[in-house]
């Protein structure tokens, strides 16, 4: 079996679509690696929130595999938003890599004033934890992020651990600890999607970890339940079952958050319910405040 496998140009999206090729290649399965561009990927100057939120990265993607045009793709899974269309299914979840974001920065820590991100959980989160921080829109992939830093348009930006890993870059910094900096849902793992066909979803199946499934599928359930997308910030982490889930306000200045053992997807789905009615005002003000609808 020969397999076509699609995927963003950025050098992270290929070193996670070449780690897949090579798990394939040991297990004696042949894979061409398609390039596709997304949206995500031309317009880095606009909010991620004002262009579809993460899953502007995933759509052309998905769009090429119901085309017919290639087999499966490699995400980042954080990418790949709830809702997904008839005819893909998620073949594959890798053992994870770091959840962790990591604050990279040249300078001493105690000097970090204006900090790069375009995540509205990170900004909350940093905000949180030193509100009197500036953090500043920054968008482009890991090359443009870290040139930006080294050029001294911020004093430091936040990057996932697990990206600088894969790609083999080390930076100056340290990684934020999860438990104060709780992670996007799904963050530092990489899944493969591919056309609802047993025999291709089949060739990807001895990649598949099933610890690291359940806790990212613990993850997506609280995350569909709370709903807001990129749009709100929120944090949901699950590690051997042990949950962290909280939403922020935009500012940090307030959050509500949930710490809970789970064992189901259904106990969950209970958390993310009992979260959404906790955080429902500051869910209802993050898209007043980004001008969505809710």
């Amino acid at each position: 079996m020969s397999l076509r496998i699609g995927t963003r140009g950025s050098a992270l999206a290929l070193a996670q679509t070449n780690k897949v090729v090579g798990m394939l290649a040991d297990r004696g399965i042949e894979a061409e690696v398609v390039t596709i561009t997304t949206e995500g990927d031309t317009a880095t100057e606009v909010p991620l929130h004002a262009i579809g939120g993460q899953g502007v990265f995933v759509r052309a993607l998905d769009d090429a595999i119901l085309r017919g045009e290639i087999d499966a793709a490699v995400h980042s899974m954080k990418d790949i938003p709830a809702a997904r269309p008839a005819g893909t299914v998620c073949c594959a979840v890798l053992e994870r890599d770091s959840p962790a974001d990591f604050l990279a920065h040249e300078g001493p820590l105690d000097a970090v004033r204006i900090i790069g991100s375009s995540s509205t959980r990170r900004r909350a989160q940093l905000l949180r934890d030193a509100p009197t921080l500036e953090v500043r829109q920054l968008r482009g992939n890991v090359d443009t992020r870290i040139r930006k830093l080294r050029e001294g348009q911020y004093d430091a930006i936040v990057l996932a651990e697990a990206g600088l890993e894969r790609l083999g870059i080390r930076l100056p910094g340290e990684p934020l600890p999860t438990d104060r900096f709780v992670p996007s849902p799904n963050q530092g793992t990489v899944a493969v999607v591919c056309r609802d066909d047993p025999a291709v979803a089949g060739a990807f199946a001895a990649l598949d970890h099933a610890p690291t499934r359940l806790d990212v599928e613990i993850e997506r359930a609280v995350m569909e339940e709370v709903g807001g997308g990129c749009f709100t910030p929120q944090g949901i982490f699950c590690r051997d079952g042990n949950l962290i889930a909280e939403v922020l306000a935009l500012d940090g200045s307030r959050w509500e958050r949930i710490e809970r053992r789970i064992a189901t997807v259904d106990e969950a789905r209970e958390c993310g319910r009992a979260l959404r009615r906790q955080a429902a005002d500051l869910i209802r003000e993050a898209y007043t405040a980004l001008g969505m609808k809710p």
